[in-house]
């Protein structure tokens, strides 16, 4: 029996080496969702033709700690 033989000698019906990229054939690093079938290095290059848009997170404002010491009142502020 040769290696190749050996190596091929049952069905892939089912699991990882049942499915590949629909691109490169890849059967690595796949993204299934939504029926989509392609490998991540190739949806990175097609994902603006498929239609996909990168959506930026919300901005998140840094948290700022309390003035460490109160300003004395100006004397302005006194007058009334």
């Amino acid at each position: 029996m040769s290696h190749e033989s050996v190596w091929n000698s049952r069905p892939r019906n089912y699991g990882k080496g049942a499915r590949g990229c629909r691109v490169c054939t890849h059967k690595a690093g796949l993204i299934r969702k939504y029926g989509l079938n392609i490998c991540r290095q190739c949806f990175r290059e097609k994902s603006a033709d498929i239609g996909f848009v990168k959506v930026s997170p919300p901005l998140v404002r840094p948290i700022t700690s309390a003035p460490s010491e109160k300003q004395p009142p100006s004397p302005r502020e006194n007058l009334y």
